[in-house]
């Protein structure tokens, strides 16, 4: 009997990971930032009396994913040998392997991912999941439309009846990493602040300011123009200098739905879920309609979801239906913790391939298996 299964979720800014059935990863890493060893970021230093030879690895200082998309596997693959060895203290030889992929990974990327698991690490068995159904099982559905705002990249995703939707998936150049380089424009906008200590802020230090301070406004263009329609807010930064935020507030996540804020022509994340929801069989539309999922950590914006709930029922105003969104108070790992919920359950076993399936077939197994 195999023991309990590893899920793991690689996205552009962190790889969790942890054991189904768990309600939140046991462990975290930074997947796209260069990795310093030994900090509390990163568990990537052993504690002492914890080694095992395959801790011995160094951590990857390569950046393995853009976009989502996995560009170095060497580095790919000793990240999550690194996550099973060392953070979770398991031989990947024993565990199968739950893996969340990207909705717009391509077939060439599941093959390789399949070879790395089978051939590189050992695991007995593999499942691969996209992250737009992932999302949707944290919630306690398989049908669904999910829209999911990450770091790098964001995506909506129709499922049903557990199928993803390939023509319905949709994705954005818009994420995390754009806004929070956007607001730090914003900010050097701004004819009372200096412009060479906004220009020296770290991503870091950007992202807990975006995060801290930011919000998506309702009514924008109403909001832009009322002076007293927002109310300040302050950030110190670690060197001990304040910022203050005014309408940057709610302009620095507008491009999540106006990405012609950032010179893009193209629709935005509720546009895109309304041209994704018109790929879905007529039959189904209706009860897809009824189960909108927000995941992602550009998605935590406070007011993302009633702005997003807003902008469909706009959408759809005439379709006789109101639409209402889903949202976790912790979506931002909404997928990972779909994962653990799909692979714990008994109905799940049947889904794994296996290694001698992988050995019988070879990686090109994987489409077979994982439609």
């Amino acid at each position: 009997m195999l023991k309990p299964a590893v899920v793991i979720d690689s996205g552009s800014r962190f790889t969790r990971g942890g054991f189904a059935g768990q309600e939140q990863p046991q462990c975290v890493l930074r997947t796209l930032l260069p990795c310093s060893l030994g900090t509390p970021w990163d568990p990537w230093q052993p504690r002492p009396g914890t080694e095992s030879p395959r801790c011995s690895t160094p951590a990857p200082r390569r950046c393995p994913l853009r976009y989502g998309l996995v560009e170095d596997w060497h580095s790919m693959r000793t990240l999550w040998d690194h996550l099973i060895c060392c953070c979770l203290k398991v031989s990947p030889e024993e565990h199968p392997v739950l893996l969340a992929e990207s909705p717009s990974c391509p077939g060439t990327d599941r093959v390789k991912a399949a070879e790395v698991l089978f051939e590189g690490l050992g695991v007995p068995a593999l499942h691969l999941a996209n992250t737009g159904f992932l999302s949707l099982c944290a919630h306690g559905r398989v049908t669904g439309l999910a829209v999911e705002a990450g770091a790098a990249v964001s995506h909506v995703t129709s499922v049903w009846g557990g199928q993803t939707l390939r023509k319905g998936i949709r994705s954005l150049g818009v994420a995390g990493d754009h806004l929070s380089r956007y607001l730090q424009q914003l900010l050097l906008q701004q004819s009372h602040t200096e412009p060479s200590g906004l220009q020296a802020l770290t991503k870091k230090v950007l992202t807990q300011l975006k995060e801290q301070c930011c919000y998506v406004s309702l009514d924008y263009e109403g909001d832009l123009q009322e002076e007293g329609s927002h109310h300040p807010a302050r950030f110190q930064t670690p060197d001990g200098r304040w910022i203050t935020l005014g309408k940057e507030r709610f302009c620095c996540p507008e491009p999540l739905f106006r990405p012609e804020l950032l010179q893009l022509s193209c629709p935005g994340l509720h546009q895109l879920a309304w041209q994704s929801l018109h790929t879905v069989p007529q039959r189904a539309r209706r009860h897809v309609l009824g189960n909108i999922v927000l995941s992602g950590g550009s998605s935590m914006f406070p007011g993302f979801p009633e702005r997003m709930c807003l902008e469909l029922n706009l959408l759809f105003r005439g379709a006789g239906v109101h639409i209402e969104v889903l949202a976790r108070p912790k979506r931002a790992t909404a997928a990972w913790a779909g994962g653990s919920m799909a692979a714990s359950l008994t109905s799940f076993q049947h889904t794994w391939m296996t290694k001698g399936e992988y050995q019988e077939h070879g990686a090109q197994y994987v489409h077979t298996k994982f439609q």
